[in-house]
């Protein structure tokens, strides 16, 4: 079964940016949506930003600042962070919803803003 695999978390300053990449090991058939979800210590995960169907969207904390972009190609979104603020800390899931076979969740990748 494949396996969504995430990359690029870290720490920044605030102002600072950031790119996670999330890619799977192997092929997801009956792909609606892929997005990325966050969780920050104490909260409830929220989400950040998805694509599907030909639609971007976006949390409102995050619009103008965030980039969400998938490769068609393959089973893989990535999500530009700039402009980074000490509120988006938190651990980032990228997430591929599938149309038959569930969803797909990465493993979590930090984000750290602090100065």
């Amino acid at each position: 079964q494949a396996q969504l695999v995430e990359s690029g978390g870290g720490s920044v300053q605030p102002g600072g940016s950031l790119r996670l990449s999330c890619e799977a090991t192997g092929s997801i058939k009956y792909i609606d949506e892929m997005g990325w979800y966050r969780q920050a210590p104490g909260k409830q995960r929220e989400l950040v930003a998805t694509v599907g169907g030909g639609n971007t969207n976006y949390a409102d904390s995050v619009k103008g600042r965030f980039t969400i972009v998938r490769d068609k190609s393959k089973a893989a979104v990535y999500l530009q962070l700039n402009s980074l603020r000490p509120e988006d800390t938190a651990v980032y899931y990228c997430s591929v919803r599938t149309r038959f076979l569930g969803d797909y969740w990465g493993q979590g990748s930090q984000v750290t803003v602090s100065s």
